[in-house]
């Protein structure tokens, strides 16, 4: 008998630029991740980006993705850079996706 498979765990490390301060970005990341089922975090960067991990299956990745590329109606993206990180494991991983300060 095949055994099932299980969705396969993606971690990756963001960064955003352009008008990515100041616009509600990271709650609006926040926001999205959970509703996605997303763990990680996101935080402000000195130098006015927007950086975070983020870790669930494939599909949700790929649809944070294209939220982060998009942004919230006062952002503007000028760049997006993604990195894939070794996943969390169980007891390490965050338990939910968080804002940073």
């Amino acid at each position: 008998m095949d055994q099932p498979t299980e969705p396969v765990t993606k971690r990756i490390a963001f960064t955003v630029s352009g008008q990515v301060q100041g616009v509600n970005f990271r709650s609006f990341t926040q926001k999205k991740a959970k509703a996605l089922g997303i763990i990680g975090w996101v935080r402000n960067t000195s130098d006015g980006k927007v950086e975070g991990e983020a870790q669930g299956n494939t599909s949700q990745i790929e649809s944070l993705r294209s939220d982060l590329r998009k942004g919230p109606y006062y952002a503007r993206v000028t760049g997006y850079e993604e990195k894939d990180l070794e996943s969390k494991r169980e007891g390490v991983v965050e338990e939910e996706f968080r804002v940073v300060r």
